[in-house]
């Protein structure tokens, strides 16, 4: 079952790519980021930032993800990092980007962030047709009968 719903995790981010993200331990609340995803990285994603942002400093952090169809969440762990590798920058780089740096990928404000997944956990909400009539009738739902729950390690 965790392969079948990390699966899910991923097409569901890469569908609707929006995660609020915050450093663990701080007394701040977390922040909207769009998640720039690599098909060949399933342990990591990256976020494009200026250096007067929050999380630019990186460290350890936590993620909150909705799907577009509100049918899967979850909270990520990892810890985010300064990302210095000019070719990710390169292939993660795109037009609505650059619409945020004037000077481009040269611009001083720019910082790229990369989030190391550590582990997760993912629920999603798929009733089960006994699940949908209890939640019409207003019966007593078990957990299991609305959707999936798993902690996983990304």
């Amino acid at each position: 079952m965790n392969d079948d719903i990390t699966k899910q995790f991923w097409k569901a981010l890469d569908a609707s790519p929006y995660v609020m993200v915050g450093l663990t331990g701080e007394r701040q609340h977390h922040i909207p980021m769009n998640a720039q995803l690599d098909k060949d990285a399933n342990s990591a994603f990256w976020f494009f930032t200026a250096t007067d942002n929050r999380l630019a400093g990186g460290g350890p952090a936590m993620a909150q993800f909705a799907s577009k169809g509100h049918d899967l969440y979850a909270c990520i762990a990892g810890t985010l990092r300064r990302e210095d590798n000019r070719a990710v920058l390169d292939k993660l780089w795109n037009n609505s980007i650059a619409a945020w740096y004037e000077r481009g990928k040269d611009d001083p404000k720019l910082v790229l962030l990369r989030f190391d997944l550590e582990d997760a956990e993912i629920w999603t909400a798929e009733p089960s047709l006994k699940g949908m009539f209890k939640l019409a009738t207003g019966m007593t739902m078990k957990g299991s009968e609305l959707g999936k729950h798993a902690e996983v390690a990304l």
